[in-house]
C-alpha cells in the first residue's frame, strides 16, 4: 500500500522523514549516523537493495534515499545532496564483472546483477561504446556460481563483490575499466530527495551525517568485518581509498559524460541537469 502522500506530505513534526539505503559496506559511512550515530532518532530509515530504493523513491514511499546515479535520470520531480556520493576515482573493488574468459572481447553472454541499475548501464556503455560490440543480456539474483553456469559473464555489485570465491576467474573492476577508456573517477550512487518532501525531510543533515560515518570508521570496519570475513586492514583500504564519497569536479565530470553515453546508446531517454540541494 502506497504511503506517498501521508510519508511526504505530512505536515505533522512528529512524523519522522523516512529515508532508504541499501547497508553495504559501502554505504556505511553515509547512513551510520542515522543507525547507531547522533542522528538515530532523527529519521525512519528503510534498508533496501539499491534497484529498490530508486524504486521506493520513484513511488514516494519515502522522502529521500540512497539512489543509483543512473536512476536521477529517470525519476521525475527529485533533486540530488550536493556534493556527496558513492563513488570510485580508480578501482572500486565492489562492482566487478566476473568471467572465465581470458579477455572480454571473448565474453557473448553476461548476467546482470538485479540489485543494480547504474552498473547495469555501465556495463553496456563499456561494451558498446569502448569494446564495439554487444553481448547478450539477462538479469539474475546475485549468485555467481548460476550467472556463470549460464553465461559467460556476470555482473556482481556491493559485499557479494567482495566476498566471493576467486578461484580461476577473472575479475574487471567496473571503476577501472571507466577510468581506463575515460581517464574519470565513477559515480554509483547519490542521495536523491523528493521535491514534495517535507521540510524536515529537506533539512535532514546528510553532509553531517556522512562527516560523522568518516570519522567513525573504526566502528564501521569492527561492525562489517565478521560479516564480510575481510581482513581489517582490506575494509580499511577500501573505505578510505577505493570508495569516494565525495563529489568534486573530476567525479562530475565523470557522472555527466556516463549520462551523455546513456542517452546516446539508448539508456535514457534525455540528459536532465542536475538539480541540488544542500545539506
Amino acid at each position: 500500500m502506497s504511503r506517498s502522500r501521508n510519508v511526504i506530505n505530512n505536515p505533522n513534526p512528529a512524523v519522522k522523514p523516512r529515508i532508504a539505503a541499501s547497508s553495504y559496506l559501502n554505504t556505511a559511512p553515509l547512513i551510520w549516523s542515522f543507525t547507531y550515530g547522533s542522528r538515530k532518532n532523527q529519521v525512519e530509515l528503510v534498508e533496501a537493495l539499491p534497484a529498490r530504493c530508486a524504486e521506493l523513491l520513484r513511488e514516494a514511499e519515502v522522502d529521500a534515499a540512497l539512489v543509483p546515479a543512473i536512476e536521477y535520470q529517470r525519476i521525475t520531480n527529485i533533486a540530488v545532496v550536493a556534493n556527496l556520493c558513492v563513488g570510485s576515482r580508480k578501482e572500486v573493488r565492489s562492482v566487478v564483472l566476473v568471467t572465465r574468459k581470458q579477455d572480454l572481447e571473448a565474453v557473448r553472454t553476461v548476467a546482470l546483477d538485479q540489485s543494480s541499475r547504474t552498473s547495469a548501464a555501465l556495463v553496456k556503455i563499456i561494451f558498446r561504446e569502448f569494446l564495439g560490440f554487444e553481448p547478450q543480456w539477462t538479469t539474475l539474483a546475485p549468485d555467481l556460481e548460476r550467472m556463470l553456469s549460464e553465461n559467460d559473464a556476470a555482473l556482481i555489485i556491493g559485499d557479494p563483490a567482495m566476498t566471493f570465491e576467486r578461484g580461476n576467474l577473472r575479475i574487471f573492476d567496473m571503476a577501472g575499466l571507466w577510468r581506463e577508456h575515460t581517464g574519470l573517477g565513477f559515480v554509483f550512487a547519490m542521495w536523491m530527495v523528493n521535491e514534495h518532501a517535507s521540510e524536515a525531510a529537506r533539512k535532514i543533515e546528510f553532509s553531517a551525517a556522512c562527516e560523522e560515518g568518516l570519522a567513525r570508521t573504526e566502528e564501521i570496519i569492527n561492525y562489517y568485518q565478521p560479516l564480510l570475513r575481510l581482513p581489517h586492514a582490506e575494509l580499511k583500504t577500501y573505505l578510505h581509498e577505493n570508495i569516494c564519497f565525495h563529489m568534486d569536479d573530476e567525479m562530475s565530470a565523470g557522472l555527466n559524460l556516463y549520462y551523455r553515453l546513456a542517452q546516446k546508446h539508448g539508456l535514457i531517454p534525455t540528459v536532465k541537469p542536475l538539480k541540488s540541494i544542500n545539506s
